[in-house]
């Protein structure tokens, strides 16, 4: 019988105040669900000093469950799952946010789900079941789901959240995924399903509840709402 591995991709930028929460969070699930894993954690040169909260996690936790693979910029999600990928060890890979929205409660109910059915990919939703989203204000609820219906709509992709960044992959299948996309910022996890959908590949969701950042800044702004537009439109275009 075949053990799977899990490897935890955590792209940080300027979570020096999360990164020991969420690590916590990890290693907990994931010890008590007797799973194993690793968690690759991929500072993109944040000036808050994120790595050196970094380097004493792995000292705290071991360099096999705490694996750091740094850059000196900001370059980007995408690169970010390409450069964490190469240093994966695991069968299978988890893509999550360092910034405490995605909680680690969800990821043995991913690895159940894959199991069971045998899936490519397995993600999270916010938008069946008792999937939820806490913290936002009204607007930017309505931004969410009203660009969530717009991608139904034009991009018809057989997920409920397509916008969602929480999702568990063969790793084989995030490695072709991820070198066939050009999209950046956001607009690439859309465009990770898209292509999901093309090569075939068998999605499960579970519905999740995502929490708005606790600690630092959102992110999200006007100039990635814009993004967002041109992207989808790129994709309708394309695909």
């Amino acid at each position: 019988m075949v053990v799977n591995k899990y490897s935890i991709l955590l792209p940080t930028y300027n979570e020096r105040e999360n990164l020991p929460i969420i690590i916590w969070l990890i290693v907990k699930y994931m010890t008590e669900s007797k799973l194993d894993f690793e968690i690759i954690v991929i500072d993109d040169g944040s000036p808050d000093g994120t790595i050196e909260v970094a380097k004493e996690l792995e000292r705290i936790y071991g360099s096999d469950k705490i694996v750091l693979r740094p850059r000196a910029s900001k370059l980007g999600l995408g690169t970010a799952y390409i450069h964490g990928l190469k240093h994966a060890t695991g069968n299978f890979v988890i893509i999550m946010d360092a910034d405490l929205s995605h909680h680690p409660k969800f990821i043995p109910q991913f690895v159940e789900l894959q199991e069971k059915n045998n899936y490519d990919i397995v993600t999270g939703t916010r938008y069946v079941g008792d999937g939820a989203v806490f913290g936002w204000d009204f607007r930017r609820k309505l931004v969410s789901r009203g660009a969530n219906f717009l991608t139904q709509i034009l991009l018809r992709p057989g997920v409920s959240d397509l916008t969602g960044s929480f999702r568990l992959y063969r790793k084989e299948v995030l490695e072709k995924i991820v070198s066939s996309c050009v999209s950046k910022g956001y607009v690439f996890q859309m465009e990770m399903i898209v292509k999901a959908r093309l090569f075939n590949n068998t999605i499960g969701e579970v519905p999740i509840t995502f929490v708005d950042r606790v600690y630092g800044q959102s992110k999200l702004g006007g100039s990635e709402i814009i993004q967002f537009a041109k992207g989808l439109l790129y994709l309708f275009a394309t695909t």
